[in-house]
């Protein structure tokens, strides 16, 4: 899906129940067992201040509870929403931080869509949560680096988990007769594996096609919406797999739908949430005559969607 975002801005960290937390945790600006500490905004919602840590930083995740919050429990396959704010273990201004942007952050657990420390570190906590992630580079962005990030660096986040989404498993509905011989078809199985795609060999439709595979009985998908979905997408030409997301685990993922290819925006806007749909998309609502990893340049793209929820 990063390629499909094409120039999507997100924060740097890429790669439902609504609660308030409790009085359980602490509210100190101190974080216990020598991490760094909240010197400002220590309480939920707020943007914190963390002072720079002290000595060597751990060499394996740690997760510290500051606040526990008293919603459901953050389970692989969820989408969760987030407010954070990251720096280095050895400097005392963050490198990136949501509060600034007033735009929390949506991400799916387990997805890959985000470093591994926070997929670790956020699994199991609770909704209405604050929680400290110290992240090592082994499960941050490692000897590369990443920006203002150095490489080999030790991580600090502090993470508020605004709400949790559980997402199903697979498109659910009524299939949908696939009788025109000059498109490809596409599985119908509801086991949330990946759905096979047989491409004809034909020419390719010069025109954006968006048909139901299975039509689920949601709302329609709207312009604005931030979906969950899982896909897989294959090359018209040869039939071969370029990106998926079944790959990746059994988890979905998720975008604001104004930040993928057009052929993404045109062909799911309008397209009921539960659906498996078929897309297939011309170059010119794809990638045009410029090359992607997998993908020749002037390619017509056949992709397999299933519109899990909107968050």
């Amino acid at each position: 899906m990063r390629r499909l975002a094409g120039l999507l801005v997100v924060p740097l960290l890429l790669l439902s129940a609504v609660a308030c937390g409790n009085d359980k945790g602490s509210e100190s600006t101190a974080s216990a067992n020598g991490l760094p500490a909240i010197t400002a905004g220590a309480k939920f919602g707020e943007k914190p201040t963390l002072a720079k840590g002290k000595g060597d930083p751990p060499k394996e995740l740690k997760v510290e509870v500051i606040k526990e919050g008293d919603g459901a429990t953050v389970k692989k396959g969820d989408s969760v929403t987030v407010n954070y704010l990251g720096q280095a273990w050895d400097s005392d201004k963050p490198f990136d931080n949501s509060f600034d942007r007033k735009q929390p952050f949506d991400l799916t657990i387990g997805a890959g869509q985000v470093i591994k420390g926070w997929d670790q570190g956020l699994e199991g906590q609770k909704v209405g949560s604050r929680v400290q992630l110290v992240i090592p580079p082994a499960l941050g962005y490692g000897a590369q680096g990443q920006g203002d990030i150095k490489p080999n660096a030790t991580l600090v986040f502090i993470v508020d988990i605004l709400k949790a989404t559980t997402i199903p498993a697979s498109a659910k509905g009524t299939d949908v007769a696939q009788d025109n011989i000059d498109l490809p078809k596409v599985g119908t199985n509801t086991d949330g594996k990946a759905p096979s795609i047989t491409v004809p060999k034909k020419d390719a439709p010069t025109k954006l096609v968006s048909n139901y595979v299975i039509e689920g009985d949601g709302p329609a998908v709207k312009a604005s919406d931030t979906l969950a979905v899982k896909y897989k997408g294959v090359v018209w030409k040869d039939g071969k797999e370029f990106d998926s997301s079944y790959s990746r685990g059994d988890a979905p993922v998720s975008f604001p739908l104004a930040q993928v290819i057009p052929g993404w925006q045109k062909g799911l806007e309008g397209k009921k949430v539960g659906s498996r749909v078929l897309l297939v998309i011309p170059p010119d609502m794809a990638y045009g005559d410029q090359a992607q990893p997998k993908i020749p340049a002037n390619s017509t793209l056949v992709f397999s969607v299933d519109i899990l929820a909107v968050l």
